[in-house]
């Protein structure tokens, strides 16, 4: 692999290397991978500029290379197993047949950004897993699982087995990605540049989606639209962007009601106390007309006003009022005997008499 990137993710990856190779000319510029190397006792070895191009196949290297051992190959139950020491569900991309190296190394880029948990490539037709590849993935290969299949129709059919849903881009399909559900386990297939998602492939897909253009442009880059519905995949699963439901303010009634009133719940606790002592003392407080002293007419007593915001139901007036006022003392007549217990009694209790002045109770005469 070569470049100061893919080289500085293989030392963080703890990639098994044999020897760094550094272009003479650009060694001030390396100094912290060449200390890392030696930190790591990887031998550092300097070689020309034209050798190191030869070796990697590209003239991108920035003057570094890192020789490593062979790269270990996952499967498909190395995925899974991944996914499960997460706690998520299985994210899987799948490349159909993809022959430039740029687009697989964007793609890998994007994939390990996203969260990816493995990818799937043919052994056959397909670009090389390279030092061009790597550089692209600026060494995000380095941190995936990475599954070659001979058999890659055989591979979906597995993922599809263990319950994972096959989705690819399709620019013909009837549904736009953002307008489909991407969560849960998801195996998402890319095709290639020209020929798209091949027909065997296809086969095997449980939904097509499509990126729907503006312009007049009539596709994107498979790169390019790998990554797109791969960060709409990302968004749509737990710990993507996250969803606050919209907090509604409640309306000032609703506000109102839900507060009760300090004073009407006092009253109708004092009410609620009161009434077990009233049906107690029923019986003993029980007076003949002989023993009732009529209160002067001043009416039936007054009621408290109701709370001024009205939303609290008011206590019953009668039970209120007994409980509440405290009982008057009048003077008893000469000559009879001083009650113990002296009621008010309102008009609801005792009617009025028309003749308050003849000294007579009600029902005697002269």
């Amino acid at each position: 692999m070569a470049g100061r990137r893919p080289v500085e993710e293989a030392f963080a990856a703890r990639r098994p290397s044999r020897r760094l190779l550094v272009v003479p000319e650009r060694r001030a510029a390396l100094d912290q991978l060449v200390l890392h190397a030696t930190a790591l006792r990887i031998p550092v070895v300097e070689v020309e500029g034209g050798t190191l191009t030869a070796l990697t196949g590209f003239d991108g290297h920035q003057g570094v290379a890192l020789v490593v051992e062979p790269r270990r190959w996952a499967t498909l139950d190395d995925v899974l197993a991944r996914a499960r020491e997460r706690g998520e569900a299985p994210f899987v991309l799948v490349l159909d047949s993809l022959e430039d190296p740029q687009n697989v190394g964007t793609l890998l880029r994007s994939a390990e950004a996203c969260g990816v948990h493995g990818v799937l490539f043919p052994v056959r037709r397909s670009a090389p897993i390279g030092p061009s590849a790597i550089k692209a993935s600026a060494g995000a290969v380095e941190h995936l699982l990475m599954v070659p299949l001979d058999d890659l129709a055989g591979g979906l059919t597995d993922l599809h087995s263990r319950g994972l849903r096959v989705v690819g881009a399709d620019e013909s399909a009837p549904m736009a990605f953002r307008d489909s559900d991407l969560r849960g386990p998801l195996a998402l297939v890319v095709g290639s540049e020209g020929r798209g998602i091949s027909g065997h492939i296809r086969r095997r897909i449980d939904l097509s989606v499509r990126i729907p253009m503006r312009g007049k442009v009539g596709s994107l880059n498979a790169a390019v639209a790998g990554s797109v519905l791969l960060f709409e995949a990302a968004a749509q699963r737990p710990g993507g962007v996250p969803w606050t439901p919209p907090t509604v303010a409640p309306s000032d009634l609703d506000a109102a009601e839900s507060i009760e009133p300090a004073g009407v719940i006092e009253d109708t606790q004092s009410t609620h106390q009161a009434a077990p002592t009233l049906d107690a003392a029923a019986p003993d407080t029980a007076v003949s007309a002989d023993e009732v002293v009529r209160a002067p007419d001043a009416g039936p007593p007054p009621l408290e006003p109701a709370p001024s915001m009205g939303l609290a139901p008011t206590p019953e007036p009668v039970a209120h009022a007994e409980a509440e006022a405290e009982p008057e003392h009048v003077e008893s007549l000469p000559g009879d005997p001083e009650p113990e217990h002296v009621l008010k009694v309102s008009q609801e209790v005792v009617g009025r008499d028309d003749d308050a002045d003849d000294g007579l109770l009600p029902g005697e005469t002269t």
